[in-house]
């Protein structure tokens, strides 16, 4: 299970939630000239986070911990002191690392985009623009926004849709998969976008909706990586599992529930069998 963690401005500094994201579902519509994928997904947000803290500094730097930091660099590249330097100001930031890495489910954006509230609060300045926002990445943008969207075009295109209260099993089994491959091993590039969604009151017709819906990187990632495919059966077996499905580019998977009981059941009976499982509210608006 998860336990969350607020955001907010105390004597040390700034401390901002940076919580997972998840594609319910996520269609490859075409690719544009320069290459870039054009995406059509509906994101939600749930309590599974990492966390960025910051205080003012002279210089900018990053400090690095957590159950998932092994193996990060605290380097200029990593997306938190990215985020930060579009500032141009100083600052002693530290990230607290809970999801796991390159795993689908936006844990890097979700970073840079609490840098960037991070740095906002500390100096009392607007966010970036549009522009510098998506240059650090497709994810950013609806990670900074942090409530349920439509993602459209290569992610800068959002519309905020209203969720039903639900839960989720998260699943990782602990094998990084590529995203550049995934994309590369996709069999179709142009495919039929979401269409209009309807109003979904509640988790059934929200389940029920997505069922129509796709994952059109799941098959390649499945291809590149067979622990997906086990990861999904092992999900779908549960009791009071709605849906299974891979989370972006993978190999993060998703279980839809519609209680915290039958979710936390699921977690009981996963988290032996898999590198990181968590059991989280899905979080269907700006205020949930």
């Amino acid at each position: 299970m998860v336990a969350e963690v607020g955001s907010g401005v105390g004597a040390a500094g700034v401390v901002v939630t940076a919580r997972a994201k998840i594609n319910l579902c996520l269609h490859v519509v075409g690719r544009r000239a320069d290459g870039y994928h054009l995406l059509d997904s509906l994101v939600a947000f749930v309590g599974a986070a990492d966390i960025v803290r910051g205080e003012r500094a002279e210089a900018l730097s990053l400090d690095l911990s957590g159950p998932m930091a092994k193996g990060l660099g605290a380097g200029p590249d990593n997306l938190v002191l990215r985020a930060a330097a579009l500032y141009g100001r100083g600052a002693r930031l530290g990230l607290e690392k809970h999801l796991p890495v390159a795993s689908g489910i936006g844990g890097g954006s979700a970073d840079a985009a609490a840098s960037l509230r991070v740095m906002a609060k500390l100096y009392d300045l607007p966010l970036p623009g549009p522009e510098a926002v998506l240059a650090l990445g497709a994810d950013v943008p609806v990670c900074l926004a942090g409530q349920s969207c439509r993602m459209e075009g290569i992610g800068e295109r959002l519309t905020p849709v209203a969720l039903p209260q639900a839960w989720v099993v998260l699943v990782n089994p602990g094998v990084a998969v590529s995203t550049p491959q995934v994309f590369r091993a996709l069999a179709s590039r142009e495919n039929p976008g979401l269409g209009e969604i309807p109003p979904l009151p509640d988790v059934g017709a929200l389940a029920g909706w997505l069922a129509g819906t796709r994952n059109d990187l799941q098959a390649a990632a499945e291809a590149l990586c067979p622990q997906v495919t086990e990861v999904l059966a092992a999900l779908a077996r549960q009791e009071g599992c709605l849906l299974a499905r891979m989370s972006g580019s993978g190999a993060t998977c998703f279980g839809l529930f519609s209680s915290r009981a039958t979710a936390n059941a699921a977690f009981e009976a996963l988290r032996g069998s898999w590198s990181w499982v968590a059991a989280t509210r899905l979080r269907g608006g700006p205020a949930d």
